[in-house]
């Protein structure tokens, strides 16, 4: 699968933009705040309906504008895609495939798999649970559309629940409605704890091979699903937890609380790890998300790599880029001097300048 071209209108500090893209390696150097990391935004948000970020349709959309329009072309399996995305600053997002409207953003994931790789990535390890959590799902989400299903279904239970815990202070009739609830958030939640762990399980298969190269045989490591309570235990839990629930007005047990940890030669490295173990563990992390994407989809992903190259010294800047060869990539840079050292093959060198990109080729 490969990106053709993009083009993007009234997004961000772009008025508009049209660009053409190589199927090897895509280079997109400037300044900072010219606009790299919103083009490789934009790739992300047509592919997944979600930004890297975050960020909510009405703040990419253009201070003064109402709307924003993304057009990506894409290429899979010899079959050619366009992907139509117009953003609203006050309505819900429009999304086309092939000028056929799709009723959910779901429809979208399979098209193109796409890894999206920041220095704040490299935090994943010492931030909170929910970066974490995060990670699991951006992935999970474009690999099995069940579980993008599942996963909404859940969340929407979730705010539903926490909802009417909030009201049982004024409203305590309607506590007899608070089982229906959790009835559906057994039965989705289930769900979302056993892909969760499906996924990990997978991740680990590969991840200690590549991390073992990364520290040159020194570290071993393995990832372990710590789910706040076993799929099995679920409703056990809920139902033990109901008071408490109610007290605190919010819903304490579930997959949306869930974590992973990191363990280095049995070390848990989320609390004892230096900041070079952190950060190499977060390099292996994303390696392992290429290699998992290969195997399940039998096709490479894109991969979209935004100023990592800074962050890295020389011996993971070399091994990531030698991860790459053979992947459609896009990376934004302040300049070219990593690559030069390196003297790493570059297909397509971009210059970005205050919502412009001009092709150096």
């Amino acid at each position: 699968m490969i990106i053709k071209s993009l083009e993007l209108d009234r997004y961000r500090n772009y008025d508009t933009l049209q660009i053409s893209l190589d199927q090897g390696i895509n280079i997109f150097y400037g300044d900072n705040a010219q606009g790299k990391t919103n083009a490789l935004e934009a790739i992300y948000l047509c592919c997944t309906s979600k930004s890297h970020k975050g960020s909510k349709d009405r703040e990419i959309i253009q201070f003064d504008r109402e709307e924003s329009h993304i057009k990506l072309y894409v290429e899979k399996d010899g079959v050619e895609y366009r992907i139509d995305m117009h953003l609203k600053k006050n309505k819900s997002k429009g999304i086309a495939i092939n000028g056929m409207p799709i009723k959910r953003a779901s429809e979208l994931f399979g098209i193109v798999n796409v890894i999206f790789f920041s220095p704040e990535d490299l935090n994943i390890i010492k931030n909170g649970p929910s970066e974490r959590r995060r990670f699991i799902d951006l992935e999970l989400c474009q690999l099995d559309k069940i579980y993008t299903s599942d996963l909404m279904n859940y969340n929407k239970i979730i705010l539903q629940r926490n909802k009417l815990l909030k009201d049982l202070s004024y409203k305590p009739e309607t506590l007899d409605t608070l089982q229906v609830w959790d009835m559906q958030l057994v039965h989705f939640g289930r769900k979302v704890i056993r892909a969760r762990e499906t996924f990990i399980g997978r991740l680990n298969e590969i991840i200690t091979g590549i991390h073992s190269k990364l520290t040159g045989g020194k570290e071993n490591l393995t990832l372990h699903y710590e789910p706040n309570v076993a799929a099995e235990a679920l409703e056990r839990e809920l139902l033990r937890g109901r008071e408490r629930d109610i007290r605190q007005k919010m819903s304490l047990t579930g997959p949306h609380r869930d974590d992973i940890s990191f363990l280095a030669d049995g070390i848990d490295i989320r609390r004892f790890g230096s900041q070079g173990q952190q950060r190499t563990a977060a390099l292996s992390l994303k390696l392992s998300e290429i290699e998992l994407v290969k195997l399940l989809v039998k096709d490479n992903p894109v991969l979209l790599l935004d100023d990592v190259l800074s962050e890295l010294d020389s011996g993971r800047q070399t091994c990531l880029l030698d991860s790459i060869s053979d992947i459609q990539t896009l990376i934004t840079c302040t300049g070219l001097d990593d690559f030069v050292n390196h003297r790493f093959h570059i297909d397509k060198i971009f210059k970005v300048t205050e919502g412009r990109i001009f092709s150096e080729n």
